[in-house]
């Protein structure tokens, strides 16, 4: 087992890194004959405690829950380093509305892929047009939505049991996966179960997929034209569509929700995400959610219209968060902090393979930060992003109160190959980059993508140094940046500014005081965020 002292050097290590890759002054002095000044850097933040003493004794069976035939499955116990629990197997299909209840000793496998209700189609199914479901298991006509919502109480953990497990949550269905700050849900691998993943470890299971009926790009089955559009989830191997006309669709809620070690391949360079979307609409609700160590993209997020806030991902293995194929995101506060040595871009948007298909996929950032760290070599992912943000295809981006700190790498990229070319709005966004700092591609120099960031105009500036008092928490020179209030932003519609909340800093978090980010994440060597219920990610809670 590893020894908790030589964990604690290897965290307080790893963290003093990161800080100090992010460029602190050493020394500054006002001058001949001047006093001079010493800026140390902050110490890191103390290391995360010990995984917790096993502890878990395993529930006596089951919960029953009326709503699924023949109830969940007992396939007996599982044993790891916090304890040994009663393993209870989710059903193929959830036909009914169902609760997850969080039991001591009680763990969900998701064994292959499982899903949430009968796919309902486009639109919704009526009785004078039946929809024959496409979902494994559904041989009845729909004349109406399943309506089937899965609920899962906080607390709850719930593991992949193979590489092909996976979570769909089909159109007309909805996941109510509500934690809380102090009791989040974990959706994670067997290995984590068994104590065998480390801070290394990926692409164990699938991951979670919301499906619905928003309008999407790049085609399956209909077209773009006809507003008939579809896709398909990619890997899968039975049909997971998505798509509709319908950007306001509800697939839910998930709040206080770690994602930990998915990205399995379903197919040939067809990994799933910890998240994976196809085509919400803005009635999802979506904050305060982890990815950490998802062998593809931390969030991928396909069509629709998507709303977050507080968002997490530590150690995406590509990219921290991926959006395409018509997309309209828009997400505040965000931590997109890589492995050291891994990972792609911190951002990809584009619009897949049809850089004339409308709509543009439209991404919309406030209040982030993007850490790769010193020990992430130049052009890291070189076959893919080449630089630490990817802008490409038929999208267009805005940036608000973001810090990007890759100081071995290039900060922007930009191609605008597509019929229009991709676009770029950077208001109060800092860079800290190696000396290249630019990158073009087809359609775009370098020099060009430098003018469109427009350093030294809107609070721009590409040779920014970094004084966070911790690995991502505002210093000095953060919040002496002159901030743009994104909920006033004369860029956004109001429809988009009234999504926004009001801030005068850049950044993710202000300062010591703002623990947006704290209690509800794990902790690893890629990131430590202050004490926290679940400890290690590596480890499972005991709570």
């Amino acid at each position: 087992m590893f020894d908790p002292k030589l964990r604690g050097i290897v965290y307080a290590t790893a963290a003093a890194v990161l800080v100090t890759g992010c460029g602190a002054d050493d020394i500054a002095s006002p001058g001949t004959g001047g006093n001079i000044t010493i800026n140390n850097p902050a110490p890191p933040p103390p290391p995360p405690p010990p995984p917790p003493a096993a502890t878990v004794t395993p529930a006596g069976g089951c919960p029953v829950i009326e709503n699924i035939a023949g109830g969940l499955t007992n396939v007996g116990t599982i044993s790891g380093p916090t304890g040994t629990y009663r393993v209870c197997q989710l059903p193929r299909l959830f036909r009914s509305s169902s609760t997850l209840p969080k039991l001591s000793g009680v763990l969900y496998s998701i064994n292959g892929r499982v899903d949430v209700g009968c796919d309902g189609g486009f639109t919704a199914p009526t009785s004078g047009a039946p929809f024959t479901s496409t979902t494994v298991g559904c041989t009845t006509p729909l004349t109406a939505d399943n309506n089937v919502t899965l609920t899962i109480e906080p607390g709850v953990i719930l593991y992949g049991a193979t590489g092909q497990s996976w979570l769909a949550v089909n159109r007309g269905n909805k996941i109510s996966a509500i934690g809380t700050a102090s009791l989040p849900i974990i959706f994670t691998s067997e290995t984590n179960v068994t104590g065998i993943a480390t801070d290394s470890t990926q692409g164990q299971w699938g991951g979670v997929v919301l499906l619905g009926r928003g309008v999407t790009t790049d085609c399956t089955v209909g077209t773009v034209a006809a507003n008939t559009c579809e896709r398909d989830t990619e890997g899968s191997a039975d049909l997971a569509r998505y798509g509709g006309t319908d950007n306001t669709y509800n697939a839910g809620r998930m709040s206080f929700v770690q994602i930990r070690y998915s990205g399995f391949a379903l197919a040939v360079d067809r990994e799933l995400q910890a998240l994976t979307t196809g085509s919400i609409g803005s009635g999802t609700i979506l904050n305060n959610i982890q990815s950490h160590n998802s062998s593809d993209d931390g969030a991928e997020f396909f069509g629709g219209a998507v709303n977050m806030t507080n968002y997490v991902a530590t150690g995406a293995d590509d990219d921290s968060i991926d959006i395409d194929t018509g997309a309209q995101a828009n997400i505040q506060y965000a931590l997109l902090i890589q492995r050291a040595g891994r990972g792609d871009a911190l951002m990809e948007m584009d619009s897949n393979a049809n850089g004339s298909d409308t709509p543009r996929t439209t991404i919309r950032i406030a209040n982030f930060v993007g850490l790769q760290s010193l020990s992430s070599p130049d052009n890291e992912g070189s076959t893919g992003a080449n630089a630490s943000t990817f802008f490409r295809g038929n999208s267009d981006t805005t940036l608000i109160n973001g810090v990007i700190s890759t100081p071995n790498n290039e900060c922007i990229r930009m191609d605008g190959r597509a019929a229009t070319p991709a676009t770029l709005t950077a208001r109060s966004v800092v860079l800290n980059c190696n000396a290249t700092k630019f990158l073009g591609g087809t359609g775009y120099t370098a020099a060009q993508v430098a003018a469109i960031f427009g350093t030294g105009a809107n609070n721009n500036d590409d040779a920014f140094t970094t004084s966070f008092s911790t690995l991502f928490i505002n210093g000095s020179r953060e919040n002496a940046v002159v901030a743009t209030n994104p909920a006033t932003f004369s860029g956004f519609p109001a429809s988009v500014q009234a999504f926004f909340t009001a801030t005068n800093y850049i950044g993710a978090v202000k300062d010591v005081n703002d623990t947006r980010f704290t209690g509800w994440t794990c902790n690893s060597t890629t990131a430590t965020f202050g004490t926290s219920v679940t400890g290690l990610c590596s480890s499972l809670p005991t709570y």
